[in-house]
């Protein structure tokens, strides 16, 4: 039995492809973030990104017991922002836990929860430095925290990797658990005043953007860059089979193409586009409980 099949006609056939060339005939593609019309729109599709993204956060094991949180500028009051509860799980999350903040830690709106401080001192710091970040995310996950332990960046091993040319900081000092304002204050320093990707040694990674949606796709795509650059690592390692039998060895992306590739993935919309496939699972696996 044949399947329904539809057939555009031929006079009225279109490009079905995700690129388009710009003026210079340089192709452009065409991922957008499609920005609600009013601010109190924009709070609510914001925070449901939030609530999604701490859901596929859960799914992808980086809940670890109380650490790890995300923020918020809240768009209709910018000296304040949104953060996660302390000690909710990230995969019971819904929208209506989120809480509102002053600069101060003072609860301004949402639920009547206690947050965590350290999160609060990085996240403040980073979003009175920086008017241009929306949202952070910072994550015990697994391979961030191991990578994290060398105090270094990570090579342009891949087409993935080219996502943080140009837009990743690392943070050479650990000083146990973020109390200290000061604290705060250097690792938004660290941070620099345009990139928005920092590996926090032994600690772990921090990303920002001006949606979620950029900022937890960033957060996923760096812990999968340090994941990657461990078993590249492991592979080439003095004694290891890599080394001595296959005598391997890295080849690293150029400078030229790993920018070219930079602007082709890792831009503000294309980080959009890599996060909306998980929130749409996450809304349907869900029915949407988060959105409440």
């Amino acid at each position: 039995m044949l399947s329904d099949v539809t057939t555009v006609e031929t006079g009225r056939q279109s490009s079905a492809l995700n690129t388009e060339k710009a003026e210079d005939g340089k192709v452009k593609t065409l991922h957008h973030i499609p920005r609600p019309g009013t601010k109190e729109a924009e709070r609510k599709w914001l925070l449901q990104q939030m609530a999604a993204a701490f859901r596929i956060f859960a799914k992808l094991g980086f809940a670890d017991g109380s650490s790890g949180h995300i923020s918020l500028r809240d768009p209709i009051e910018p000296d304040t922002f949104w953060l996660n509860p302390y000690g909710v799980h990230f995969a019971l999350l819904k929208v209506s836990d989120m809480v509102r903040v002053d600069e101060q830690g003072n609860r301004v709106g949402g639920a009547d929860k206690p947050v965590n401080a350290a999160g609060f001192m990085i996240h403040s710091a980073i979003h009175q430095r920086r008017p241009d970040i929306n949202a952070a995310c910072h994550m015990h996950s697994p391979y961030g925290r191991a990578w994290s332990t060398f105090g270094k960046g990570i090579d342009m091993l891949n087409q993935d990797s080219c996502m943080f040319y140009g837009d990743l900081s690392v943070y050479p000092a650990f000083g146990g658990v973020v109390f200290a304002q000061a604290e705060g204050q250097q690792i938004a320093e660290y941070l620099g005043p345009t990139n928005k990707n920092l590996i926090m040694q032994n600690h772990g990674l921090l990303t920002a953007g001006g949606t979620v949606a950029e900022a937890a796709a960033f957060f996923i795509a760096l812990e999968r860059a340090c994941q990657t650059q461990l078993l590249v690592e492991s592979s080439i390692a003095p004694g290891s089979m890599g080394n001595v039998v296959a005598n391997l060895k890295k080849t690293i992306v150029d400078d030229e193409t790993a920018l070219y590739t930079k602007k082709g993935t890792g831009s503000p919309e294309a980080m959009y586009m890599q996060f909306e496939p998980e929130y749409q699972l996450v809304l349907r696996e869900t029915n949407g409980e988060f959105l409440r």
